[in-house]
């Protein structure tokens, strides 16, 4: 018996390789192993990333004494729940059957044939907190297990008949705008008044029920819900969960006012950031969110591109063996970096006092609101980045530089409207750059039209999932919009039929696993938000982005197929399926700018107009000749009337009258929220 997580691509998986477990990898060998030899299945889920995972792998996986009674007990698992999404939401969604709060490191019992019965999360060493000693757990699983104790078959059975309950329309659910405006009232009831974001903690960004609050205002104007958003940024962006040296969002703040952050910088979060970011700028002009989404791209950029130009996936929180070493400061450190006069200027602004502000160290904040001039804030960007290259000179976070397609392809997106929203032409090279790799290093197929969904050191993790489909195809679209090219449209409509072909739910919606992927003990479908934008929801709003760009009545046929099947499976739990409303309000409000008349400067500056309208889900389509517009196209006939350049905002079958003003753009597009 031996080790098997030396040959892993998985930075993760490689963190364990020379662990005394005698892991293997998810796959049919192990379960033929736990078959043969009549032991049951220990599953242990994590993530690079994750401080927990890492205190659990110190304590129990690289103890000698743990490891051998895994081995003689269990056949041991170990699963990335990054590079196999799939496997982490099928047993997710088993422990939280159980009764047990999810969370990672996930630690999952299973038969032999994969079914669990019973799991947990972190389990110390030495028991202590009414938690029970890891090997205690181990013991009393593989006793009852080899017992057949009843309660084993029936946590089993109890567990697989909730996850393959599927959630059946009993009659037609009706959730329009009315609905979502009533979601939204109770969201904005539990955001933090005082602090910004939900109340409580932890504080995660949960940028879906910030983008539906947006989505409320923007249907009818209410300053409470645009305030709630633009409270939960300001929030997140001067606390501690923001990285004030070197750019970029942790992934939480552990307490309720944004200060302390779990240190990981996850590349989805910030996507999902960037993209909110660049919207509330544009409705604002505060240079704060312009700010922040400048630094956060310089750090995607500085820290996060892989040699093929793709992004990893992200940055430890622990360097050093402890956690946030890497990104806080002592006063003595400020002062040997700066210098005393600088540094009595730094700290007074970002909160670095001689007692800490955090188990004795300082976390760099802005949360005091201490007014500043322009010369201030010029002088302590001179100082951020003389501290971040001191910075750089410590023990660097670990990087997961390992590439998932959907994050891959949330970010292009992100990189793509910041771009044009920002005024920021440059970022586009990075974000073609990204999509460039993932077309040609990660897809399959006689025209590539399958994608995989994790790459690292020349390995593929395939087929893809939908989540890869959704996020990709949403990248190709915002590229085709933002650069006119045909390619880019072209390759979504490939992906889109693979998608459909190997992933379609025939109640609607999208099985997570290909058709033709690895067997598992059932195909997830899940429609629920997780820390990332439900793949249906992403899948719904591009089916309406393809149904404007290519004219074509089928792709809305199929979005709207699969509103009637997922609806009812999401309305007992609408708050968490935020998502999912937030693509149904695209559905039924989307605007479609459309810019007619030959290139040039009048044509340019509509169509910078038209990116930088502070509406969400703006579709934007460029056309030298009305006539390349679809014969049924509300704006067509208006068009071949104009002569020269102008823009027309529609909504559904209306569209307005020419606009040839940059200026008159926003007016008209707002005057359609009423």
């Amino acid at each position: 018996m031996s080790n098997r997580l030396k040959d892993a691509a998985s930075p993760y998986l490689l963190q364990h390789k020379d662990n005394p477990v005698d892991w293997w990898q998810w796959g049919p060998e192990a379960f033929a192993e736990a078959r043969g030899s009549s032991r049951p299945i220990l599953l242990s889920i994590g993530y690079a990333a994750c401080h927990w995972c890492h205190v659990m792998a110190h304590e129990s996986f690289e103890d000698a004494e743990t490891a051998a009674v895994m081995n003689e007990l269990f056949v041991n698992i170990k699963v990335d729940r990054e590079e196999r999404p799939e496997v982490d939401q099928i047993y997710m969604s088993a422990l939280q059957h159980l009764g047990v709060q999810g969370g990672w490191p996930m630690t999952m019992f299973l038969d032999t044939e994969g079914a669990p019965f019973w799991g947990g999360t972190y389990f110390p060493k030495e028991a202590r907190y009414g938690q029970p000693a890891f090997k205690d757990v181990l013991a009393t699983m593989a006793r009852v297990y080899a017992e057949r104790d009843p309660r084993i078959v029936q946590n089993r059975d109890a567990i697989l008949s909730r996850l393959t309950e599927k959630a059946r329309p009993a009659g037609k659910v009706t959730i329009g705008l009315n609905e979502l405006d009533d979601v939204a009232s109770r969201i904005y009831g539990i955001m933090d008044p005082e602090h910004g974001g939900l109340q409580g903690a932890p504080k995660f960004p949960n940028t879906p029920f910030l983008e539906l609050l947006w989505r409320a205002h923007e249907r009818r104007p209410r300053e409470s819900f645009r305030n709630a958003v633009l409270d939960a940024l300001h929030g997140m962006s001067e606390g501690g969960i923001y990285d004030h040296i070197g750019g970029g969002y942790a992934r939480y703040s552990v307490d309720d006012r944004w200060l302390v952050p779990h240190f990981e910088k996850m590349l989805y979060d910030n996507a999902q950031l960037l993209e909110l970011l660049g919207l509330v700028f544009n409705a604002t002009g505060a240079p704060l969110f312009r700010e922040r989404a400048e630094e956060t791209v310089g750090w995607l950029l500085r820290e996060m591109v892989t040699d093929g130009g793709a992004f990893a996936a992200s940055l430890d929180a622990d360097s050093e063996g402890h956690e946030g070493r890497y990104y806080v400061w002592t006063l003595k450190d400020i002062l040997a970096a700066l210098g005393a006069e600088d540094a009595e200027f730094f700290a007074r602004h970002y909160d670095i006092t001689p007692f800490g502000n955090w188990e004795g160290v300082s976390i760099p904040n802005r949360l005091a609101g201490k007014e500043r001039t322009g010369a201030d804030e010029v002088r302590l960007a001179m100082l951020r980045d003389r501290l971040l290259k001191v910075r750089e000179r410590r023990v660097r976070p670990g990087l997961d530089d390992k590439v998932l397609a959907d994050w891959n392809g949330l970010m292009i997106a992100a990189l793509t409207e910041a771009a044009m929203r920002l005024d920021r032409p440059e970022w586009l090279e990075p974000a073609t750059r990204a999509f460039r790799f993932i077309a040609e290093s990660m897809t399959r197929g006689e025209n590539a039209e399958r994608l995989g969904h994790s790459w690292r050191d020349g390995r593929l993790v395939f087929p893809g999932l939908s989540s890869d489909y959704a996020a990709m195809v949403r990248a190709a679209l915002a590229l085709h919009q933002a650069t006119g090219e045909a390619e880019y449209f072209d390759r979504a409509i490939a992906w889109s039929s693979a998608f459909e072909t190997h992933h379609a739910h025939p109640e609607g919606g999208y099985y997570l696993t290909a058709d033709d992927a690895e067997g598992l003990i059932l195909r997830p479908d899940s429609t629920a938000d997780d820390a990332v934008t439900n793949p249906n929801a992403l899948a719904a709003r591009n089916l309406m982005r393809l149904a404007v760009l290519a004219g074509d009545g089928a792709y809305l046929a199929r979005l709207d197929q699969m509103f009637d099947g997922l609806l009812p499976r999401a309305a007992p739990t609408l708050y968490s399926h935020a998502g999912l409303l937030n693509a149904l309000d695209t559905r039924l409000r989307a605007p479609q700018i459309v810019v007619v008349g030959p290139p040039g400067e009048a044509a340019d500056a509509l169509l910078a107009a038209a990116f930088r309208l502070p509406r969400v889900d703006v579709v934007v389509q460029r056309v030298s000749d009305p006539a390349a517009l679809p014969a049924g196209h509300p704006a067509r006939e208006k068009a071949e009337a104009v002569a020269g350049v102008a823009a027309f905002v529609c909504e559904g079958t209306v569209c307005s009258l020419p606009v040839t003003e940059p200026s008159q753009l926003v007016e008209v597009a707002a005057g359609g929220l009423s």
